[in-house]
């Protein structure tokens, strides 16, 4: 036996040693792709890592969590951390425990997907027992896994969003779903990820100042609205801010759903009194890089490629960009009689200046603008269908549905969308209006409306007896939020067909 234990150990070691060369030579790796000012930054970032774990002696109990959204400038921002979490370990006996929770839904394209894998790869960060990869899928936390596909109930969350937000959205098409909401999903997705198995000490932000302070202003805002500011303020402790952005997120799902109630106020979170506050270690500082070259340079090390079907400007949620471009272009072709190459333009227009607002790298605008402008538009308007029918089971008419809204407010645009899309079931309108209120009506209209509508009919008729969030309070939640953009900031939407002059013809396209 003591011959095995012998052998046992000096496998285990070898082993050891074998590991500690991989991560020599990815650490060695990531540092050739930093740029001068990322490794100059790199040992005030450790430094500022070890200040937070209590000491240098301490750092193998620290354990940070990172949030990955999936942007170039997030998983830049990783990369200086892991280089700190490797740099840390080859001059000290030990280091600190990395917690990345990953946004991972339905909506998102192959390549996005991909350059997630790409990352955690060559970081090496699979088969490290210090990193934890997390992923929230129908809110449910699992261990990040790149062959297990978001499952049906995660997909079926998605399209029920996707679909209410644009019936309830007027037909506006950017404003119902390049909404604020995405960073519901990931305040959801990083207040189960700091309890998972073992709380963390801190959350990484790599954030700048002034998205940080908007983040915050906005948040605040929204809670003190929604009466769930706690005790505990939410600019110093992590915990107590993710906790009302959940219970934020629940409010807005039901209100989504159509399950309005009243409220009461939320207490506060007696296990957050017991604690110390989460914090939040801010790393934009120290990791951020605008020479445009490296960033490209360490791009390209992790394997990351820019992506039409991505948000530039990252935290988009559910929001995919190549949808947005084509529901522009179907409601410039159903919605205003015009085509749709000029709803695809005003996208653009409209894209290009929230760029410019955002400092994106024109690698990333390149890869989009060029999307749209290479090759024959209908050809890149099948491939938006076949994604919205993969990723959501979604064709293009029951897309074209949503931008007419035709069952909120009593089915009041009902008749103009039979009229326009599909003229031989206006005979049957008065069958489509008791099938919406619940009264009997024929099997084969309530079939019609399920299929082209794409929802079940309780929310078809829910629908029915709501309002459009176009003619909403201020107040309101959903109003509130379909009212600001990824980035935060108040969407200026215009109608598609302005993009045409007083008086001008539409050509061909």
């Amino acid at each position: 036996m003591a011959g095995i234990d012998i052998q046992v150990g000096v496998m285990g070691s070898i082993h050891d040693q074998a590991m500690q060369y991989i991560y020599q030579q990815v650490l060695q790796r990531v540092l050739e792709h930093l740029s001068q000012a990322q490794k100059a930054s790199l040992q005030l970032l450790i430094q500022r890592l070890i200040v937070a774990a209590g000491g240098l002696e301490r750092i193998k109990g620290l354990r940070l969590m990172f949030v990955f959204d999936a942007s170039l400038r997030c998983a830049q921002a990783l990369a200086c951390v892991r280089a700190a979490q490797l740099s840390i370990a080859a001059r000290a006996p030990h280091t600190f425990h990395l917690r990345i929770a990953t946004a991972w839904q339905a909506g998102m394209s192959t390549t996005t997907q991909a350059n997630i894998d790409n990352t955690f790869s060559r970081l090496f960060m699979h088969d490290d027992p210090r990193i934890e990869l997390l992923v929230l899928d129908a809110d449910e936390l699992l261990p990040y896994d790149i062959r297990r596909a978001p499952s049906e109930a995660q997909q079926l969350a998605e399209r029920q969003e996707w679909l209410l937000c644009g019936h309830l959205g007027g037909g506006s098409p950017r404003m119902a779903n390049f909404a604020s909401h995405g960073y519901l999903h990931l305040a959801e997705l990083a207040r189960q990820a700091i309890t998972w198995q073992g709380r963390v000490d801190a959350v990484i932000n790599a954030d700048s100042l002034a998205d940080r302070k908007r983040y915050l202003a906005w948040s605040r805002r929204s809670l003190r609205y929604a009466d769930l500011l706690g005790v505990r303020p939410i600019h110093s402790c992590a915990a107590a801010l993710l906790e009302g952005m959940s219970e934020l997120r629940r409010r807005y799902v039901d209100l989504l759903q159509g399950r309005e109630q009243a409220y009461l106020p939320t207490p506060a979170n007696p296990d957050l009194g017991e604690q110390p506050a989460l914090r939040f270690i801010t790393i934009h500082d120290l990791v951020a890089d605008h020479e445009s070259l490296h960033a490209e340079r360490l791009s390209r090390f992790l394997g990351f490629n820019y992506d039409q079907q991505a948000d530039p400007c990252g935290h988009s949620g559910i929001a995919n960009p190549m949808l947005l471009a084509h529901l522009q272009g179907l409601k410039a072709e159903f919605v205003d009689n015009t085509h749709y190459c000029h709803g695809i333009e005003l996208y653009l227009q409209q894209t290009r200046e929230q760029m410019q607002r955002s400092n994106i790298f024109a690698a990333v605008e390149t890869c989009i603008f060029d999307y749209w402008q290479s090759g024959e538009l209908e050809q890149r308007r099948a491939e938006a269908n076949d994604f919205a029918l993969q990723a959501y089971g979604l064709s293009e008419a029951q897309l074209v549905c949503q931008l007419f809204s035709p069952f909120v407010g009593r089915g009041a645009q009902l008749e103009t969308f039979l009229c326009r899309c599909h003229p031989g079931m206006l005979v049957a309108m008065p069958y489509l209006h008791k099938a919406l209120q619940g009264q009997s009506a024929p099997e084969p209209v309530v079939q019609w409306l399920v299929d082209t509508g794409g929802l079940p009919m309780p929310i078809l008729q829910k629908l029915y007896g709501r309002d459009a969030l176009a003619g909403a309070s201020e107040q309101c939640l959903l109003t509130r939020l379909r009212v600001r953009g990824a980035d935060l900031r108040h969407l200026n939407y215009r109608a598609a067909n302005s993009v045409l002059g007083k008086g001008e013809q539409a050509g061909s396209c």
